[in-house]
Order: structure tokens, then sequence, then C-alpha cells
């Protein structure tokens, strides 16, 4: 190896990411407005999945349950902006705040359970929220089972710019927030301790690691970001309702963390592209059978996926590789 090798693949990756950039800020100007919501949906879903995967990829906890704190950032941003008009600036930087809350919260009795264990308290989790919503004593801050509808907010400072490009944009900045966040986090000492208690929890407490504060820590911050992609989704959709946040959207998060690579944050885009578009390309195919098409398309991928944790990123780099080697 070079001693520039280091320099150029770092340049590289930053020529990568801007070009990526550059395209995204340009792609709602030039494409039709169904494709930029669909675009929306897609950074919301990696914005949940960044969120999961700083709780699995990050911290080794196994979670069936990410729907419901995506469904708290939602409702609580359409309580905030239809009952007390609060700017929806605000609203979204309280969803994630109070889903921070409510994953510390449910994180202290949680840190008995492990593994299969703690997936079935959150899957409990999942299942339980949407009849929760459904109560009749909530009803009148949930709308119970009729849900909330909002406006859709317009572009500010008289900006040239539809509704549906100013959310693109909107729901941009947040995913480059959460992901900057996040990277940061993988490399700071909480970042550490999290891997650490991950590879080993008794070789992480006789460094010192405060493993129950940690374990705590790391659902706290996965909620937060799901609930701010849940908080972004209620804007942008505008509407919620307890049938918008079954125990399916949990397990598709979960697809979509398996299919982009547990750990690797910019696999989080391509598991939100696999669980948004997949499901329409199989209901294209067959509608009978879109099921069958969808599970056939994640077998394939299980099939071609170089080791259990890598994803869809795995195979392109098992390609990448493949490709280099031939051209020597």
């Amino acid at each position: 190896m070079t001693p520039n090798t280091a320099p150029n693949r770092a340049y590289l990756k930053w020529l990568i990411a801007g070009i990526i950039l550059t395209a995204a800020v340009l792609l709602p100007v030039l494409a039709k407005d169904f494709l930029v919501f669909q675009l929306t949906l897609l950074l919301i879903y990696a914005i949940a999945i960044i969120g999961l995967n700083v709780l699995v990829g990050l911290n080794g906890q196994l979670s069936l349950g990410h729907g419901a704190f995506y469904a708290v950032g939602a409702y609580v941003v359409a309580i905030l902006i239809d009952h007390y008009a609060l700017p929806y600036g605000w609203a979204l930087l309280a969803a994630a705040a109070i889903t921070f809350a409510v994953g510390f919260a449910f994180g202290l009795p949680s840190l008995r359970l492990d593994g299969i264990y703690l997936a079935l308290a959150t899957f409990t989790l999942a299942i339980a929220l949407p009849q929760i919503l459904k109560l009749s004593i909530l009803s009148s801050w949930t709308g119970g089972v009729q849900g909330i509808s909002l406006m859709k907010p317009a572009a500010p400072f008289g900006l040239p710019l539809s509704d549906d490009q100013w959310l693109y944009y909107l729901a941009l900045a947040v995913t480059c927030l959460v992901y900057w966040l996040a990277s940061n986090l993988v490399r700071s000492r909480t970042g550490r301790a999290f891997l650490a208690i991950k590879d080993n929890v008794i070789a992480a407490k006789s460094m010192g690691v405060n493993v129950a504060l940690y374990k705590t820590l790391a659902f706290s911050i996965s909620a937060a970001f799901t609930g701010t992609a849940g908080a972004l989704s209620a804007i942008v959709v505008q509407y919620v309702s307890p049938d918008s946040f079954t125990f399916f959207l949990s397990v598709a998060l979960l697809v979509g963390l398996v299919v982009g690579g547990v750990g690797s944050l910019p696999g989080a885009f391509l598991g939100a592209a696999f669980i948004l578009f997949v499901p329409n390309f199989s209901e294209g195919i067959s509608k009978g059978l879109s099921g069958a098409v969808y599970g056939a398309l994640l077998i394939a991928l299980i099939v071609l996926r170089p080791n259990s944790t890598s994803g869809f990123k795995g195979v392109l780099d098992k390609v990448r590789k493949q490709l280099s080697r031939n051209r020597t």
C-alpha cells in the first residue's frame, strides 16, 4: 500500500458524497411531485433505519417494536400542531425530545432483558400501542380510530418551491443532520462503549463501562431518531391514525436494516429504498403473488450476501471486489 492510498480514498469518499448530495439537491427540480413525495418517504425511512441501527448494529440490542417509537413521534407532532398550533419546526424538536424520554423510560425496565426476551418486550409494545391510541379516554387527543388530519406546510420566506419540494428539502436537511450525528456517535467515546457492550458485556464491565447507562442511552438515542422520522412522516403524509402504525411497520424497518446492512449507515438508504419500492414492484409483477415475489427477493439477497450482517451493501462490495480482481 502506497502512502498516498489513504488520502486518495478519503478524497474519493468526499467526492462521491458531494456528487450524491448535489444530485439529491437538484433532483426535486427535475422530478415530478409524486416522485418527490416518494423520495421524501425514502429519506424518512432512512432516518428510522439509522435509529434502529444505533440500537441493533451499534449496541447489539434487538428490537421488534420500533414502529411504536415512530408512532409516538408522529402523534406528538400531530397533537402539537392540531391542538396547540405549534409551528412544525418546534413540533419536530419536541417529538425528538419526547421520544428520547420514552425510549429512556422503556429502556430502564428492559435492562434485565436480552436477546429474544428484549425482542418480545418490544414486540409487545408494537402490538399494544395502536390499540392504546384507539381508547376512548384518549380520543380527544389522538382522534381515536379517525386519527388526525394536518395541513401541508408551504415553503417559508416566499421560496419558489411547491409544498412537496419544500418538504423534500426539509426531510433532506433532517436526514443529513441525523446522519452526521450518527456517524459522529460511532466515532465517539459513547459509540465505542456501545460497541464494547455489543462485543462482550463482561469485558465491557471490566473496562469500567456503565452497561446499564449505555444500554438505556442507546435505546433513547435510537428512539429519538426513529421518532423524528415518524414526526416527519406525519407532516408529509398529513395524517396519522392507529392503523398506520401496525406491527408490520416495525417488521418493515427491521427488514430495511437487514437489507441495508446491520451497522452500515449508508446501507440505511438502500434498506429504505427496498421497503418503499420493492412492495410496489412485487405488486406490479403479480398482485395475487406480491408477497411471494417480495419473499423471493429477500431470499435472493440472503443467498447472495457474503455474511449475516452486510446486507445489500455487502453484495455491492462483493461485486466491486470481483470486478477489481478481473481487472488485475
